[in-house]
């Protein structure tokens, strides 16, 4: 058993094995998670949480280190979590640390975080927000997440940041068609990356064009900028860096900031409640509650969604 209290402590002045503890702790659901949990809620609150998505090869990870790069030269903290796919064989990240990110390894301002998917849909690890909370505690200033990037579906990180980045590159064969699910409309900040093809311009004009057809917005509205960077040279980049800054100023300004993070923290009570709840629902194969049910079901006594309400309160109540 882990010493939570000593590794917390640790954490706080900075040391990364303190912080590959804990973050261990959440993605092996560790009994002593909620101890964990319990002791970095009064430390939590101070990071700015930025989402980075986008299509597989538009530059997610250049780009992320392009970012470290620009918030350590204004003196900031940084972690990042990268979800990578998952090993079909060991289920860990089949990426580990990004190579691309090799420069910051040695900078004990940065936290990297290579996290695995384990099948979740969305982009996202099912750790992740106990992870972000982890780096938060540790005295991170900025937590940069580097989704998974399976294009389309890639639309959970709008839910786990403050500010979402979304990336696109010309050239990349499907242009704005990721947009059509989704993609499109979680973006609080747009950058086209690799602006030194041809076509870079067109792309931003086609994004712009999108993004006029979108919803309505008022005068005090936010309405999402469009930079075009390349990462690889650093070009853009503290432009990339302004416009977080100015869409943190406008959701600290009108509440939206409080808004977003408390929703946030709803939906984790919500998917540890429903896991706990889908848990016990599970113990309860081969219960006699259960096969009672069922029997009721087939010899036509109760429907389906009775059986349901009756199983949930018995679990509530027990």
């Amino acid at each position: 058993m882990q010493d939570v209290s000593s590794l917390v402590t640790q954490a706080r002045e900075g040391r990364p094995r303190a912080v590959a503890r804990l973050i261990s702790l959440v993605e092996g659901a560790s009994p002593q998670l909620r101890e964990v949990m319990a002791a970095l809620a009064p430390l939590t609150g101070n990071a700015y949480v930025v989402g980075l998505t986008g299509s597989p090869g538009v530059g997610k990870s250049t780009s992320t280190s392009a970012l470290v790069t620009a918030y350590r030269k204004q003196g900031r903290r940084v972690g990042v979590l990268a979800v990578d796919p998952s090993s079909p064989f060991s289920g860990g990240a089949l990426l580990g640390d990004r190579v691309r990110m090799s420069d910051h390894a040695s900078d004990p301002g940065v936290y990297i975080r290579s996290m695995a998917t384990r099948g979740h849909l969305g982009g996202l690890a099912w750790a992740a927000p106990q992870a972000i909370r982890v780096l938060d505690a540790a005295g991170c200033d900025v937590i940069l997440v580097e989704t998974v990037g399976v294009g389309q579906s890639e639309v959970e990180i709008a839910s786990q940041a403050d500010t979402s980045v979304v990336l696109l590159a010309p050239g990349m064969g499907d242009g704005i068609q990721a947009a059509k699910a989704g993609i499109l409309e979680i973006g609080d900040v747009y950058v086209v990356n690799k602006a030194d093809r041809d076509g870079a311009d067109a792309t931003a004009r086609e994004l712009n064009h999108m993004l006029g057809l979108g919803e309505a917005r008022g005068p005090g509205d936010w309405r999402p900028p469009i930079v075009k960077t390349v990462a690889a040279r650093a070009e853009g980049v503290d432009e990339v860096v302004e416009a977080l800054e100015k869409h943190r100023a406008w959701m600290e300004e009108r509440g939206v900031l409080a808004e977003r993070r408390r929703a946030r923290a709803a939906r984790e009570v919500e998917t540890i409640a429903v896991t706990a709840l889908r848990e016990r629902i599970g113990d309860l194969h081969g219960d006699r509650r259960l096969s009672s049910l069922a029997e009721r079901i087939v010899a036509g006594e109760l429907d389906p969604y009775r059986a349901a309400d009756e199983l949930v309160a018995g679990l509530t109540q027990g």
